[in-house]
């Protein structure tokens, strides 16, 4: 008997499967190449009910858990493509739908489902304070029956082709709240035909369509605060976790990808008079990469089963991230090596997912800031950054 951790999803990987298949590398090259943003691909996924997995059947969705919502995105990457276009529709979904009032939901997540609204920016990190999120100085000061922003986010992928964003803006300064984390709330912004809200590409080196959101006296209705004014850092937290979790499923995927992928070329690829895969400097680095990756996707998997278990699973949230993007970056490099100097042309793939794999060193929060994590709230060590605060 073989055990998987998802066994009991294989009728959405193959669905997710069927509507990749129509999206071959030579679509993920063209819009490489021009900086284009995926919209077909996005349009399949919300016809075919994969964006509105989490969204519950009583507003037109499909009900899924975050671990059904992993595997679909997952699988997106296993077969090539990239979910990078569309997943914050999954990981914003559980502030939403944790906090977000009765009236939110049923104006916004019907829509949603129907694939007619997108619910694609987050708006958090900000150019001066990076991961300190408590630092942010983004305002949202209260106007009679509207909230006024103020502000820059930066980083703030798909805002150009996202209808909703979730916003973390602080609405008590700083010196006046009683403790560090409260003063900051989270909204569910409207951006269609916002006055002062200008959006700004930022050119990177893969192709995510992120970029720079400025916010000059923008009014939003009072009804936008998600929850109770002043405690959106908690909010935000379960968002991150789910974030990290989805993300980390990602990379599992890319590892899939990235795996077969080399044992493919190495299989196939004769020098010598023999397949290159005959050569244990061949097997091992993919061998070793593909221990790495199961092990990280056992981690993957737990965390979700834990936030659909209604904790927040931070300290595993946090390692599956941190482990599935080292497994996906170590089979990119794995596969990257078995192809030698083909690796590097465009027609094969891998340079595209390799330059896209590359991200999740660093985002959504760095290797370096899980450890300290990790260090502080499970080993009990001092904390080794803001110190005194």
């Amino acid at each position: 008997m073989t055990f998987h951790p998802t066994a009991g999803y294989e009728d959405i990987r193959q669905g997710v499967a069927a509507v990749c298949a129509g999206f071959p590398g030579s679509y993920w090259r063209d819009l490489d190449a021009r900086r284009a943003y995926p919209e077909e691909f996005v349009a399949a996924l919300s016809r075919e009910g994969w964006l509105g997995a989490m969204i519950p059947e009583a507003y037109g969705g499909s009900g899924l858990s975050l671990t059904a919502a992993a595997v679909i995105l997952e699988e997106i990457h296993r077969q090539g493509c990239n979910a990078a276009a569309c997943h914050a529709q999954m990981y914003t979904m559980g502030t939403v739908l944790r906090h977000g009032s009765e009236a939110q939901k049923a104006r916004y997540l019907p829509e949603i489902a129907a694939g007619r609204l997108r619910l694609q920016a987050f708006g958090v990190t900000e150019p001066t304070s990076g991961t300190d999120t408590l630092s942010l100085q983004t305002t949202a000061r209260r106007d009679g029956d509207h909230y006024v922003i103020n502000g820059q986010k930066i980083w703030t992928s798909r805002a150009e082709h996202s209808d909703l964003m979730v916003l973390l803006a602080r609405t008590t300064p700083r010196e006046q709240v009683a403790g560090r984390t409260d003063g900051l709330s989270v909204f569910l912004v409207d951006m269609r035909g916002l006055d002062g809200l200008t959006i700004r590409p930022i050119r990177t080196m893969m192709n995510h369509a992120t970029t720079e959101v400025f916010f000059e006296n923008v009014r939003i209705p009072a009804d936008a605060l998600v929850g109770e004014e002043g405690k959106g850092f908690r909010y935000i937290l379960s968002g991150m976790n789910s974030e990290r979790i989805l993300i980390a499923a990602e990379c599992i995927g890319d590892a899939k990808w990235f795996l077969q992928k080399g044992s493919d070329y190495a299989r196939e690829r004769k020098v010598f008079g023999h397949p290159i895969g005959r050569n244990q400097g061949v097997q091992f680095p993919l061998a070793r990469a593909y221990a790495h990756m199961l092990a990280a996707e056992a981690i993957v998997y737990r965390a979700a089963a834990m936030y659909d278990g209604g904790q927040n699973p931070g300290v595993e949230a946090n390692t599956a991230k941190m482990l599935a993007a080292d497994a996906s970056w170590e089979a990119a490099e794995a596969c990257l090596q078995t192809h030698g100097g083909f690796g590097f042309a465009e027609e094969y793939d891998v340079e595209r997912k390799f330059r896209e794999a590359r991200l999740y060193q660093v985002a959504p929060i760095s290797t370096n800031l899980i450890l300290c994590y990790i260090a502080e709230r499970v080993l009990g060590l001092p904390k080794s950054y803001g110190v005194g605060e």
